[in-house]
């Protein structure tokens, strides 16, 4: 995609279309501003919000993908970061690597994230084990686990919405 067929609009927030798009310049444009809305700095006070940005970056991935945002004690974000690659239907995930992880980047919370390749965001019971484990060794240090959130085609499921991180 070349850059110059999205411009900055006169009003805040608002692009226009310079030449003729294509379906995948418009999935890769909503990519980019995806990722810029977890950038460095910005607050996660809408959980919702960055469930829809999670969502654009994780759901056409073909292979489970298991992934964190890491967050400062204000709920900033510190960085959005792939941790496992795995299969179509499961991603091997280690506690040690996730702690380790949130320590170098000296997180006070995360938000775990997940794609099911299938599409269904169900959460699976592997996925309630990993998240209360996850949860166990981050507590360990004093990092809050403030969500896992599983991301599929026809939505995203908190499982803190549910009662389950």
């Amino acid at each position: 995609m070349s850059p110059a067929k999205f411009q900055a609009g006169e009003v805040a927030g608002t692009y226009q279309v310079a030449s003729a798009v294509t379906e995948a310049d418009i999935f890769h444009m909503a990519k980019q501003l995806a990722r810029r809305r977890l950038a460095r700095g910005r607050v996660i006070s809408q959980p919702a919000r960055a469930f829809d940005y999670l969502q654009v970056l994780l759901q056409d991935y073909e292979h489970e993908v298991f992934s964190a945002l890491f967050l400062d004690s204000q709920h900033r974000v510190i960085r959005f970061e792939e941790l496992f690659r795995g299969t179509i239907d499961s991603a091997s995930v280690h506690a040690r690597e996730v702690v380790k992880t949130s320590l170098t980047h000296n997180a006070a919370a995360v938000i775990l994230v997940h794609n099911h390749p299938s599409g269904n965001p169900e959460p699976s019971n592997a996925d309630l084990r990993i998240t209360q484990r996850l949860k166990e060794a981050l507590s360990l240090v004093d990092i809050r686990v403030l969500d896992h959130v599983v991301v599929g085609k026809e939505g995203c499921v908190s499982l803190a919405e549910r009662g389950w991180s």
